[in-house]
Parts: structure tokens; C-alpha cells; sequence
């Protein structure tokens, strides 16, 4: 009989773009710093007053000095994502996509992930 070893990456829970990089202003100064691949941070925004579900996505750690807002999960598709983050799920998510659409406009596809 074979051995099923179990798979040891991370679920990915949604596809999607990360909504108003067009009003993150040192975006297109950091833009080439990011790497298709590279691990995202989500960050619960609790107290938006635009969105009850808000959530942030930021280019790396907490504590690195250089990581930088790069926008939020859309409006119609993040309340599943805030629940699990309000309850103490440890998401992340990755770069999956990055290009520029006009001077304006940096489209970032990214996963947002869950351990398995």
C-alpha cells in the first residue's frame, strides 16, 4: 500500500487584486522591490469607517522598517478573510501578480493563504 504524505503548503483560501494601490502614494517608489512569490502581511482594519471588513495587505513584516501599505482586500470579497483574522487565524498571502496598467494603476493579484 503507499504512504500519503500529507501536503505541508498552505491552502489557499482567495484569489484576488489588492483594491486602491492607486492611492498609496510611495507605491510606484516600492514597486520594484516587490517580487512575484514574495510572502504578504494581512492587516485587520477593525475600525474603518468605509468598511467593516477591511483588511490590509502590507508588503512584509511588522517589523521591517521598509515594508509598505499596498492597499486592501476588495470590499466585496474580505469578510470571510477579517472573520478568520478576528477569531486569531494566522492568514498571509503572497504576491502572485504585479503590473502596471497605466502611470496610475499598479495591479496586484495576490492568494491569501492558511496553513495547513
Amino acid at each position: 500500500m503507499m504512504k500519503v504524505v500529507p501536503d505541508s503548503s498552505p491552502l489557499v483560501l482567495l484569489e484576488c487584486l489588492v483594491a486602491g494601490t492607486s492611492h498609496r502614494p510611495e507605491l510606484p517608489a516600492h514597486e520594484k522591490l516587490l517580487v512575484v512569490g514574495q510572502p504578504l502581511r494581512l492587516v485587520r482594519e477593525a475600525d474603518s469607517k468605509y468598511d467593516d471588513w477591511a483588511v490590509q495587505v502590507h508588503s512584509g513584516p511588522a517589523d521591517n522598517p521598509a515594508s509598505v501599505w499596498l492597499g486592501y482586500l476588495p470590499e466585496t470579497r474580505n469578510e470571510t478573510v477579517a472573520r478568520m483574522l478576528d477569531a486569531g487565524y494566522p492568514l498571509s498571502a503572497r504576491l502572485a501578480h504585479k503590473a502596471w496598467e497605466n502611470p496610475d494603476w499598479l495591479h496586484l493579484e495576490i492568494e491569501v493563504l492558511m496553513p495547513r
